[in-house]
């Protein structure tokens, strides 16, 4: 478990590390099944257009379409197996250098295969070596344009993230809640007053930092555990934690700013309405390298308004998808009086 000063130290031991990977954060994850899915959909539909355009008549589509795809779907697969395995060394240049890395190798590729098959193969098509090599690096820059196109218009969503959750921490009742709750214990437990102090100012420190990288999961919820001591100070009894996190990978990457804002939802749609109060549920698992979060909350129709959680979900949504694509999902039940909300992603550990 994790007490006060251990959470500081993890939210702000990992800055050097954040700054290291955020000069490449646009590169694409080649390793990524949604992303490879693209490449393979993009390029053969850039096939089909240039076998449409090439053909005179209806009947010299196919044949030629095949003959494309002869020369094609070799270069593909083989750019797609290497990038694939180099891709730990990519991550580690920065955008530009990764960019003109990744052309040099898929024109390198397609000049080898290239030579390679126009010696042991005969094409309808008369197949030009450096044409095929222009085509491959012009293919390649098109695919990683709209790559860069895709996350820059998923930013928004990062940006909105920063701003949503920075707004709800000085919205009125929380801020003054806050202020009266940590007055009330400067005489008597001044101790837990000046942590209270702390936490805040954690808050918002992280809050007004740079959020566009996936930082360790332990970071994150570090930050969760200092929103709910700060709730837990006007709210007292009212508000219980079941954390269920022994098993969770503390080193794995996600998303920041994935789980606060779910219990910021928790406590104010959830808990507050409830004159007892009641639980909220915090899960984390890695299962087969998947990481599984569940978070749960009471949940009564008549006292709940879940437009926040709503908005909540949406960005979250978007940030899945631009970080990991197809491999990642967010959804939300609500059973037995009991609001649920559950997201997988990749177990990425690196």
């Amino acid at each position: 478990m994790f007490n006060n000063n251990t959470l500081r130290c993890n939210i702000h031991g990992h800055s050097n590390l954040d700054s290291a990977v955020r000069k490449n954060s646009r590169l694409p994850n080649l390793q990524n099944l949604g992303i490879l899915l693209r490449i393979l959909l993009s390029v053969n539909l850039l096939g089909v257009l240039a076998a449409t355009l090439l053909s005179n008549q209806l009947t010299d589509f196919v044949p030629l379409l095949a003959d494309l795809s002869t020369t094609i779907q070799p270069i593909l697969l083989v750019s797609i197996l290497v990038l694939y395995g180099l891709h730990p060394l990519l991550i580690k240049l920065n955008y530009w250098q990764g960019i003109i890395t990744i052309l040099i190798l898929v024109m390198a590729i397609s000049a080898c295969l290239v030579m390679l098959f126009t010696q042991y193969f005969s094409f309808n098509v008369v197949v030009i070596p450096y044409r095929i090599i222009i085509l491959a690096g012009f293919t390649t820059a098109i695919i990683l344009y709209y790559f860069n196109l895709q996350q820059r218009a998923y930013s928004p969503a990062i940006a909105e993230a920063r701003l949503q959750a920075l707004q709800a921490r000085i919205r009125p009742h929380f801020l003054f809640n806050s202020i009266n709750a940590v007055l009330s214990l400067i005489r008597s437990q001044p101790k837990r007053a000046e942590t209270a102090l702390e936490d805040m100012a954690d808050l918002f420190r992280v809050l007004m930092a740079e959020n566009r990288d996936l930082v360790p999961l332990e970071r994150e919820i570090a930050l969760c555990k200092q929103y709910l001591s700060i709730e837990s100070l006007r709210m007292e009894d009212r508000l219980k934690l079941n954390w269920q996190i022994d098993d969770m990978p503390p080193n794995a990457r996600i998303p920041p700013l994935i789980l606060q804002p779910l219990l910021e939802n928790a406590v104010y749609h959830g808990i507050e309405p409830i004159p007892e109060g009641g639980q909220i549920l915090v899960s984390i698992e890695n299962i087969q390298n998947e990481l599984r979060i569940k978070i749960s909350n009471p949940y009564h129709s008549k006292n709940n308004n879940h437009n926040g959680n709503k908005m909540a979900l949406k960005n979250i949504k978007e940030r899945l998808a631009l970080h990991f694509d197809l491999e990642a999902s967010i959804r939300h039940t609500t059973i037995n009086n009991q609001y649920t909300v559950t997201i997988r992603m990749p177990c990425e550990t690196k």
